[in-house]
């Protein structure tokens, strides 16, 4: 079951990947997503992204300074800490989140089509049943790794 979650994802955020290139966003990584989600309601901490993407400070800085040379981000002074900063979306930012809503359900929409729309919800319920029961009745934090 494992390998086909896996796949599965794998097939959602190619597909991602390749509509957002046809739609000109062709600088976009996969990484990208999960800062986006992460600092879609309010800034977050560039040591946040670290612990997030599961990966080194330095390397965490190197996905937020592609961001930011994308104009999908900006870092901001901290207000109680001023040796963090934080990490807020733009205006591009949101429309390239939006752009992903919207891929994602034409994704679905594609995988509606084969399953049936009830059965793609059932297995939508299914899996945030199981994810709240092992996660102490929430959905966990998304996280690259």
């Amino acid at each position: 079951m494992a390998r086909l979650f896996a796949t599965g994802y794998r097939a959602l955020v190619d597909g991602l990947h390749e509509r957002l290139a046809a739609r000109g966003w062709t600088d976009v990584r996969p990484n990208f997503g999960f800062v986006l989600l992460a600092c879609r309601t309010a800034p977050i901490r560039s040591t946040d992204i670290a612990q997030l993407l599961g990966v080194s400070k330095q390397a965490a800085s190197k996905v937020v300074d592609a961001m930011e040379e994308g104009g999908y981000v900006r870092r901001t002074e901290h207000p109680e800490d001023h040796r963090a900063k934080l990490v807020a979306l733009t205006p591009r930012g949101h429309q390239l989140l939006a752009e992903v809503e919207e891929v994602y359900r034409a994704l679905e929409t594609k995988w509606a089509g084969v399953l049936g729309r009830g059965r793609l919800e059932a297995l939508r319920a299914d899996l945030t049943m199981v994810l709240m029961a092992t996660h102490g009745g929430r959905l966990p934090v998304i996280r690259s790794t």
